[in-house]
């Protein structure tokens, strides 16, 4: 796989959001500042988008940054991306009770993983995950829609 550039117009990132999500996001961002994600392995919660405060989720050595959504940084662990690393993760939200910890939680919304297959011509053009704790792709404290 590419170790393609994230800011390259061509690049294909690893994580997106969509409309829905990335309100949501705004939404919560707006109550609690600065926001993070991390694809939770499962337990309690099962395997979903976590949403917490910048900095509440310690991120060590056995994560991985794959990108950005909505100006927050989205993590999870290397064990995870060795299984999902084929895939794009469409992040959504659905009505219905959050994870317990999650920010989204009290809104009656949650947060959703959905994937999709890389096709060939995308892998050349794949974001390579950024190791952790990793510096933000954009390099910036922005708040930048994506």
């Amino acid at each position: 796989m590419s170790n393609a550039d994230a800011t390259s117009p061509d690049a294909v990132q690893r994580v997106v959001a969509t409309p829905a999500a990335l309100a949501l996001i705004e939404r919560l961002r707006a109550q609690h500042g600065a926001l993070m994600f991390h694809q939770s392995g499962g337990c309690c919660d099962g395997s979903a988008p976590m949403c917490y405060p910048d900095g509440e989720l310690i991120i060590g050595d056995a994560d991985v940054c794959l990108g950005e959504i909505g100006g927050a940084r989205f993590y999870m662990t290397r064990a995870q991306f060795e299984y999902w690393q084929h895939t794009r993760l469409v992040i959504d939200v659905v009505a219905g009770s959050g994870g317990m910890f999650s920010l989204e939680g009290p809104t009656g919304m949650r947060f959703l993983t959905r994937s999709e297959l890389f096709g060939d011509e995308e892998v050349e053009r794949l974001v390579s995950p950024f190791p952790s704790p990793s510096p933000s792709p954009s390099d910036s404290t922005s708040t930048s829609k994506a």
